[in-house]
């Protein structure tokens, strides 16, 4: 099994060394022994009684060990499973709602805004940080979880202090999304394919440069109508919005897909935080773009 993740894709990741003696790289057994099988000069072959004491050689005697040429066996490194990703993402999505908890109770309104865009920044910043490392850095995947609670936690009060009742239904929906996905990809069998893969990546890029964008122009007084919320937002904002809504549930299909393929080919354990990430990311995401929807149907 093939993946798009490094890690996943060197074979020596899931070898095991067992200590084997390649006879045919050199020609001859090493410190000058002879070969298995073959007896040396002068003394017996194995499984051949001693001339003298008249016994045969246990198989494995004491000392054999400690013979020139052998390789003591590797422990076998921790693997991927099920329940270390489920165990990990609860520890994110745990850490990030108390966070979020705090912040939606405590956070002052005035510094509500300042709030939003700064942790939607250093958010998006340490998304990019983690994602481009080889191995995932736990501390760095927690710090995500701070700073990303933040930003929910800033952005649940604002959308919760224009439209009441609002923040409710869109976890709700979110979790709904997210269970019905998942019913989904293991009832239907879908199956991601690398074309698949390389479609939704390109698009998830390209709209997240889209926000980048927009997040700037706005803090300049533009309004390019393609982020709005309220029952005012124009047709730009619906689509985009739709197409959000449309790739975050083809990131969670991915998501399921690299957990799925990660324990199949016993992906080091250290591979479930990166999982655990994703799916984390991934179910934020979903979260605001159906905030923002809910927002469509509501007035003030």
């Amino acid at each position: 099994m093939r993946s798009t993740n490094p890690v996943l894709s060197r074979p020596e990741a899931f070898q095991r060394s067992g200590g084997q003696y390649d006879q045919s790289q050199y020609g001859q057994a090493p410190y000058g022994q002879a070969p298995y099988g073959q007896p040396q000069s002068g003394q017996p072959q194995y499984g051949q009684p001693y001339p003298q004491q008249g016994y045969q050689q246990a198989p494995y005697a004491p000392g054999q060990y400690s013979q020139p040429g052998y390789t003591p066996q590797a422990p076998a490194q921790g693997v991927m499973t099920i329940e270390d990703v489920l165990a990990k993402s609860g520890t994110i999505m745990g850490a990030l709602f108390v966070v979020a908890a705090i912040t939606f109770i405590f956070l002052p309104m005035n510094l509500l805004f300042p709030a939003i865009i700064v942790s939607a920044i250093v958010g998006f910043v340490t998304v990019l940080i983690v994602s481009m490392r080889r191995v995932v850095n736990p501390a760095a995947v927690l710090a995500y979880s701070v700073v990303e609670g933040v930003f929910i936690g800033a952005l649940s009060k604002m959308f919760q202090t224009l439209y009441p009742g609002i923040v409710v239904q869109a976890v709700l929906a979110t979790f709904v999304a997210a269970g019905v996905t998942l019913a989904a990809y293991k009832y239907l069998r879908i199956r991601v394919t690398s074309q698949f893969r390389k479609i939704v990546t390109i698009a998830t890029i390209g709209i997240a440069a889209m926000y980048l964008i927009n997040l700037v122009v706005s803090l300049f007084g533009v309004s390019t109508g393609l982020v709005q919320i309220g029952p005012t937002a124009g047709p730009l904002s619906w689509l985009v919005s739709a197409v959000a809504v449309a790739l975050a549930v083809a990131n969670l299909i991915m998501d399921f897909d690299y957990i799925e393929r990660g324990v199949a080919a016993q992906a080091p354990a250290s591979e479930s935080w990166r999982a655990a990430f994703g799916l984390t990311v991934t179910m934020v995401w979903l979260y605001t773009e159906l905030l923002r929807i809910l927002s469509y149907f509501r007035s003030n």
